[in-house]
């Protein structure tokens, strides 16, 4: 009875049509009725009294005009047609991938459109393409490069600041380009493959989100640039074998947990040419990091972060261009990790500038002038992160949530760390937002969502938050929602024995009877890089639980220690040399007290899935708890964590050679041998990021000690898994399948 069952509810889940309010896979991942309505990213002009939008040209298909709007009367005025960007010789306008104004010149007129086309990805995004720079005056388009350069290989191009030059990255070196005569000057001649200028390797890129690597100096004068050596660097070789009848090798610059950073240097060069001064940052540079360099407002000296590779202490250097001679003007240390800080400015003409540490067990915004510090934000709270910093109105706004840890919301405080901090979201907005604020403080674009209830994108005056227009509402969206049978996103705090609050989430099944008894499906992550339980819309992903409950599962997500919540420094750093561990003893501790408060729930089907550090967490709870959990689906997992990039694992794990338990303990393949349940593990053999080798060695131990399980591979799929037609419903046709399959649906 029991198999007809299941045979029954297979045979209803994968292109078969169904009433409006169930969904099926087809619905969610083969058709466009939930596309989700958006607006790109404004791009503010005047300062924020304007702004400029793509809007599609009615004389060309899949063509845009740039369009400036103005923001408080919505008033449109066409800046530069579709027409005017066809190059010479060609019929169809430029596609735009991205655009970027140059800076107002003394009468406030931006004068110059620099639109970046033609581009392709390099590892998660797509940074190399082609660039071209209308001038609004003369109504004259120009391809940067021209002849000189391949197609889509030039990289970051930026406007001087007087914007009569753009400088560009071009395989591994730094060129300057004389707009006025099209002259083009090489800055720097030694890039390679190796050696790396003005952007970043692997590492550097996916792990402090390094990709554009040099600034024009305030006054246009000078560059200063990152060099990467990466040269005692091993590449990691990935195999394509389904795209030719030879398989050939894909070199990955790599360098796995233990193994010594790349170097890196920040040298100055002319912005004419000339020497390149390199800054004398003292220490072996194989050994610290250089994440982050703004220039100070003199146009003399840059200000690093140089990071310790351990990631616990962070020296605040600054660098005389014409010397290179440094000195140290503060620091910040930890016992843990710090996280490199992306929100940190000049203020008051460079005497001072902004700075966010968790020194107080709290992460905080601070001003820092000569070494002393002043804390802006407010004591005992968590501020997330800076939206703006408006000196001169001395006002600072930023995100937090004090009061749930599953929620955003905007706040803002004076620069000067007096007067009373004030909340700008509306109180009757609960779930999550973000901002994109004005250069002036007057205005923002606003996202907002929540659990279950899709984004509206709008325009809102500041500080009072009034909308000035919708851009996007989503009802279509939020309509059909309406239609499906679902029951809310339920959120609700475990305490566990120990006396530790985890924030979790769960969704019933339709039709649920109190009465009877549930089988659950778990949705962990569970490391320090994101939360799973949040208010917020969930997408096709929560489509797909939707689907599950539908079916007869309890969806279920909780929050364990280590994950990035606004819950104090002690919550977040707690798990430091524990990932894998304290992680996993929180989501077993959890399912324990969920089991003892909930009637409805049958202990004896407990299921779990994860993708990336969450197939990491479902193996260790599958391999450590073996008698709570009965059917786990791991998807891109690490199995060991050895076998991750050094940044990120040291920063949690330490450093291997200083702290080999941690890895030895951390790591869910150490564990395998206690496999009784079952397990599908998934993993992209093209994935740049965790390796298939991991799928691969975890292979070898379950085989050495007999364990079965199902495996999936998507050849030459990445870490996302989506590339190539039909993929993505694939994975969760195969994932829903195999949990049907294993772990029975419906009520008892």
């Amino acid at each position: 009875m029991k198999k007809l069952l299941i045979a029954v509810l297979l045979l209803n889940l994968p292109g078969m049509l169904s009433a409006q309010g169930d969904l099926t896979l087809e619905r969610i991942f083969s058709s466009a009725e939930f596309r989700q309505d958006w607006f790109g990213q404004l791009r503010w002009f005047d300062g924020g009294d304007a702004y400029t939008t793509l809007e599609p040209a009615s004389d060309y298909r899949n063509a845009y005009n740039i369009v400036r709007n103005n923001t408080e009367s919505g008033e449109k005025s066409v800046l530069v047609t579709a027409k005017q960007l066809i190059p010479s010789g060609r019929l169809r306008p430029l596609r735009i991938d991205n655009y970027y104004w140059n800076a107002p010149d003394a009468d406030g007129q931006v004068s110059k459109l620099l639109v970046y086309t033609n581009s392709k990805r390099v590892w998660r995004l797509n940074t190399k393409g082609e660039y071209w720079v209308y001038d609004l005056k003369t109504q004259q388009l120009t391809q940067l490069g021209r002849d000189n350069f391949e197609p889509s290989e030039m990289m970051f191009a930026k406007f001087s600041p007087d914007g009569t030059r753009v400088a560009y990255v071009y395989q591994h070196n730094i060129y300057v380009e004389t707009l006025s005569n099209g002259e083009i000057t090489q800055l720097t001649f030694d890039g390679t493959e190796k050696i790396i200028n003005g952007t970043f390797d692997w590492a550097y890129e996916e792990e402090f989100s390094c990709r554009d690597g040099f600034q024009w100096s305030p006054n246009g004068q000078n560059i200063a640039y990152w060099q990467i050596d990466a040269s005692g660097i091993r590449n990691f070789l990935m195999i394509n074998n389904t795209d030719s009848a030879y398989s050939y090798t894909i070199p990955v610059q790599y360098p796995k947990a233990g193994e010594k950073p790349s170097a890196c240097k920040v040298g100055v060069v002319g912005a004419t040419g000339g020497a390149t001064t390199w800054m004398k940052v003292p220490g072996d540079p194989q050994n610290n990091y250089i994440p982050r360099m703004i220039w100070h407002p003199d146009s003399e000296k840059l200000l690093i972060q140089h990071l310790n590779r351990a990631q616990n202490h962070n020296k605040l250097r600054f660098l005389d261009i014409k010397t290179g001679q440094e000195t140290l003007t503060y620091e910040d240390k930890e016992t843990a990790w710090l996280e490199v800080v992306s929100d940190f400015q000049f203020l008051n003409k460079g005497k001072s500038f902004t700075w966010v540490s968790e020194k107080s067990g709290w992460k905080a915004a601070y001003s820092i002038t000569d070494g002393t510090e002043k804390q802006i934000t407010p004591a005992g709270q968590d501020m997330l992160s800076i939206a703006l910093i408006n000196e001169e109105s001395g006002w600072l706004y930023f995100m937090a949530s004090p009061d749930n840890a599953t929620q955003r919301y905007l706040y803002r405080t004076r620069l000067n760390g007096k007067g009373k901090t004030s909340s700008i979201t509306p109180a009757d907005q609960s779930g999550t937002h973000r901002y994109q604020i004005s250069p002036n403080g007057k205005y923002a674009q606003h996202t907002y969502s929540s659990a279950g209830n899709p984004p509206v994108i709008e325009l809102v005056s500041l500080p009072d938050h009034q909308v000035i227009r919708t851009f996007a509402d989503n009802d279509r969206l939020r309509k059909k929602m309406a239609n499906i049978d679902r029951n809310p996103m339920e959120f609700f705090e475990i305490t566990t024995d120990e006396g530790l609050k985890l924030d979790a989430y769960m969704i019933k099944p339709t039709n649920f009877d109190p009465n009877k008894k549930y089988p659950v499906l778990f949705h962990v992550y569970g490391e320090p890089w994101s939360q799973t339980v949040v208010d917020s819309w969930g997408g096709s992903n929560y489509l797909w639980h939707l689907m599950l409950a539908q079916q007869g599962y309890l969806i279920m997500s909780v929050d364990n220690r280590g994950t990035p919540g606004p819950k104090g420094r002690e919550w977040r750093k707690s798990v430091y040399g524990q990932i894998g561990l304290l992680s996993s003893k929180d989501q077993a501790d959890a399912l324990k007290w969920i089991i003892k408060t909930y009637d409805f729930v049958d202990d004896s089907r407990i299921g779990i899935w994860g993708w990336s550090g969450g197939g990491s967490m479902t193996l260790n709870m599958l391999f450590r708890y073996p008698d709570l959990y009965h059917t786990g689906m791991s998807v891109a997992p690490v199995a060991n964590q050895l076998l991750y990039d050094n940044i990120y694992q040291e920063r949690y794990s330490g450093v291997p050679q200083d702290m080999p338990e941690s890895y030895k303990k951390g790591s869910p393949i150490h564990y395998a041998k206690n496999l009784r349940g079952n397990l599908l593990l998934v993993h992209g053999t093209g994935d740049d990021n965790v390796h298939y080798q991991n799928a691969e060695v975890l292979i070898n131990e379950l085989v050495k000690h007999n364990k079965i399980f199902s495996l999936m591979s998507y050849p030459n799929r990445s870490h996302g898994i989506y590339e190539g037609r039909n993929t993505s419903r694939h994975l969760r046709e195969t994932l829903t399948n195999y949990l049907m399959k294993n772990l029975e649906p419906g009520g008892k």
